[in-house]
């Protein structure tokens, strides 16, 4: 477990470079959903469209810290972490490398390349991690998409930010892919809100993380999980996120049909443009508080809004919205 100043120095290093994200509320869902009070945090506000830029600024700021800046960066991804990456290299003057997996969504691959670095399509994930190697082998700077201390602790700042504002916060729901974005979310609660949970949320096509709880150790796929949840589809978590994982308070399981559901209620209600893999997290939050007897302050976590045209009508394919949370809520209960 990191000490606590390793979190409050990531706050400190990169906060003149990215956003204080805001927290929404809607009081129609509040109402709804038994009166329990549920904020979001839109991470779809920051730098690059999601948390990932916090990691990668952080990793890049503390190499500078130790005056090791690198002179070049490699990294691999499925998507925002790509992004986060490219803008965190422009932002502080360092070229990138980038390797995608073929199947990211064009949008995520025309932001890093917007960015400016140099994008590479692989055919899997193991070409890229193999081509990372030889480039890291040359000089290049790795950087995990969540296998690091200092993307952990780059990430652990979006819970510092909602326990500064919402200090009453009783859980927080965070996806999880490879767990990066729980694992800080964990570690930041045990310093400022130890009685607070702390949930994570993950599609069943993709409920590697909750199997490897259940089983005790990492377990893993070959190739991405088929969930319109482009942002989960992580192969595995890594052993260093796993022993974050398993001290979270439980994981929740969405079925495909849900994370379409809820993407068109967070859009409705909440009016912002969320990725389907975050939009998923209030369907976690809504399990969890059907089983509430007393009232809560939860906080799903919007972890970014990067959603290409195709995703877009699929999640809009047909009109999930005359079936309202209230009215699942009432057939719960």
């Amino acid at each position: 477990m990191l000490p606590f100043d390793v979190t409050v120095a990531a706050q400190k290093r990169i906060a003149p470079h990215i956003v204080r994200t805001p927290i929404f509320t809607n009081h129609l869902l509040n109402q709804w959903l038994g009166g329990h009070s549920i904020h979001f945090k839109c991470e779809n506000f920051q730098k690059a469209g999601s948390f990932k830029a916090r990691g990668a600024m952080n990793t890049l700021l503390a190499c500078r810290d130790r005056g090791e800046l690198p002179e070049k960066v490699v990294a691999f991804s499925l998507g925002n972490h790509s992004s986060g990456v490219a803008w965190a290299c422009r932002t502080l003057g360092i070229p990138a490398r980038i390797y995608l997996q073929q199947g990211v969504l064009p949008l995520k691959k025309q932001a890093t390349e917007n960015y400016g670095c140099e994008v590479i399509m692989t055919s899997s994930r193991q070409e890229a991690m193999q081509r990372v190697q030889e480039d890291v082998d040359k000089g290049y700077y790795f950087i995990h998409p969540y296998d690091h201390d200092d993307i952990i602790a780059g990430q652990s700042t979006c819970a510092l930010e909602i326990y500064d504002e919402l200090p009453n916060t009783t859980a927080i729901f965070a996806p999880i892919g490879g767990g990066g974005l729980a694992s800080g979310t964990w570690l930041a609660t045990q310093y400022l809100q130890k009685t607070a949970k702390v949930f994570g949320v993950e599609p069943v096509r993709a409920n590697d993380a909750a199997r490897s709880v259940r089983e005790g150790h990492v377990i893993g796929y070959d190739s991405p999980p088929d969930t319109i949840a482009d942002g989960v589809r992580t192969l595995a978590l890594t052993e260093r996120t796993f022993e974050y994982v398993q001290k979270l308070d439980g994981i929740f399981e969405i079925e495909e049909e849900d994370i379409y559901y809820w993407s068109q209620w967070v859009a409705h209600l909440v009016k912002i443009t969320a990725e389907p893999a975050c939009s998923m997290v209030l369907g976690g939050a809504f399990e969890w508080l059907k089983t509430q007897t007393t009232p809560q302050q939860v906080v799903v976590i919007i972890s970014g809004g990067n959603v290409d045209a195709d995703s877009h009508r699929k999640i809009w394919d047909k009109n999930r919205l005359d079936i309202t949370p209230l009215q699942r809520w009432l057939e719960a209960k």
